[in-house]
């Protein structure tokens, strides 16, 4: 209640700024105009499966018609790119775990459909190695806030790190299935609260799906009835990563 308070009093004071600058915004949590106009927004035609942008209407981009991914079906907010760096490096590397509020509420249009049919959400789990260098895991403070906005119920805990991986983005797709082999494990003691549920698993950036899909595959495991994911943004093939 205090911390409300006093969040509710500084918003009085001082001016809204954007998430992505210092400019003025409209409200707390938003874009200005400059950042909103440069955001690239996915919109369809997307993949259904994995969320991926694509040039023209089809089902599937060729990558899930050939080879699908585990989970059911992701969506993000935005394509990976300068825009999306402004707002997501600062909040994964530079301390700032209070802008998950912000960065949460672009989830709740592109996720709205795979929000309306979870019954829990899980975030994808950070090395107990790097949570404590950075302090937090953005993918947790995502769900949280995601959770404070929809209601849905959180387990924040449901999975871990048992080891800690080589950088993903610098393997190909068959090092990084190797990489993630065994890495990602079900909390001991939180199976029963996975099984017959459906999970909405919660990241900041979907690059090739293999850290979701080996979620995935253990939330399978433990009993779930179904898997999707929700990311701020989405890698794509052409992406400026």
């Amino acid at each position: 209640m205090l911390k409300s308070l006093a969040r509710a009093t500084l918003d009085l004071i001082l001016p809204a700024q954007c998430l992505a600058c210092t400019e003025p915004a409209g409200g707390a949590g938003q874009l200005c105009a400059e950042c909103f106009a440069d955001a690239a927004f996915l919109t369809p035609p997307l993949c259904s499966h994995c969320g991926l942008k694509l040039t023209e209407p089809a089902p599937l981009c060729t990558a899930c018609d050939w080879d699908p991914p585990v989970f059911r079906a992701a969506r993000a907010a935005l394509r990976y790119g300068p825009a999306a760096k402004r707002l997501i490096l600062p909040f994964k590397y530079a301390d700032r775990p209070e802008a998950a509020r912000g960065l949460a509420r672009l989830l709740l249009q592109p996720g709205a459909e795979l929000l309306a049919r979870a019954d829990l959400l899980v975030p994808v789990p950070l090395h107990k190695r790097r949570l404590a260098a950075r302090g937090y895991n953005q993918a947790g403070e995502l769900a949280r806030a995601l959770a404070r906005l929809t209601g849905k119920p959180l387990l924040i805990d449901a999975l871990i790190r048992t080891r800690a991986t080589r950088p993903l983005a610098e393997l190909d797709q068959h090092d990084r299935a190797i990489a993630l082999h065994g890495a990602i494990a079900i909390r001991p003691g939180r199976a029963a609260a996975l099984h017959g549920r459906t999970i909405l698993l919660i990241d900041d950036v979907l690059t090739s799906g293999a850290t979701a899909s080996s979620c995935a595959g253990v939330l399978y495991q433990a009993g779930a009835a179904a898997v999707d994911v929700l990311a701020l943004a989405r890698v794509s093939d052409d992406a400026d990563t």
